[in-house]
């Protein structure tokens, strides 16, 4: 966009460290087909997962306020489960506009679950968060089975770029849910990066059996209309 285009109808601005903000974007175009998108991905920091709570609180904030001087948004959104849990609340206060992050389903999964059982595939740093006000509200009644899957990232990518993901690492991300104790009872997995929606049907594959994978990517789409 050039600075008369962006003066005269401020973008809305998608942060993430790669192409997993794509699912969010998708989902927020339907809504809103003709808003102006700037798309940011920190490639020089992926993957996300693999840092500190202290690396992300100060480099997410950081970045995004030179992204915001230098594009003026009228929105911001952190496409990113782990930079929304570790540093939303550092970028909302250096930043005056607002900013949406996005935070696990676990709302919707704990309404749609069967069996009480639900299952969250993260990064490292996403899952040992405590999530402590969403747990406490909508899911203190329910087992929730967390497992690490960082690979499925790097498949992500590599599926966007017209590879083919890694059966393997496809396949143990949810054979590490699936073999926890009452892993045999999930049928609700929430897709706990933005990342993950993309490898949706290889998860399915993988699950065999029926598995309903939950993200918030329509949801966060409405928040940001």
């Amino acid at each position: 966009m050039t600075e008369a285009q962006i003066a005269e109808c401020p973008p809305l601005l998608f942060f993430d460290t790669g192409v997993g903000g794509l699912s969010v974007l998708r989902e927020t175009i339907k809504l809103l087909p003709h808003a102006p998108i700037v798309y940011a991905a920190d490639y020089a920091g992926l993957p996300y997962g693999m840092k500190s709570e202290a690396e992300l609180a100060a480099r997410v904030p950081a970045l995004l306020g030179r992204l915001v001087e230098r594009y003026k948004p009228i929105l911001a959104t952190i496409a990113c489960n782990t930079a929304s849990t570790i540093a939303l609340d550092h970028v909302r206060s250096a930043l005056n506009i607002p900013v949406v992050g996005t935070v696990p389903a676990i709302k919707p999964a704990s309404m749609l679950t069967k069996t009480g059982v639900i299952g969250l595939l993260g990064t490292r740093a996403t899952i040992r968060q405590p999530y402590v006000d969403l747990a406490a509200d909508f899911a203190s009644n329910k087992i929730l089975l967390r497992h690490a899957a960082p690979d499925l990232v790097y498949a992500a990518e590599a599926k966007l770029r017209g590879e083919k993901p890694d059966p393997r690492v496809i396949r143990e991300a949810m054979e590490g849910l699936m073999d926890q104790p009452d892993g045999g009872q999930i049928y609700t997995v929430i897709l706990a990066c933005t990342h993950f929606p993309l490898l949706r049907d290889e998860l399915s594959e993988a699950a065999q059996r029926p598995v309903q994978f939950i993200d918030g990517a329509a949801g966060i789409a409405r928040r940001i209309a």
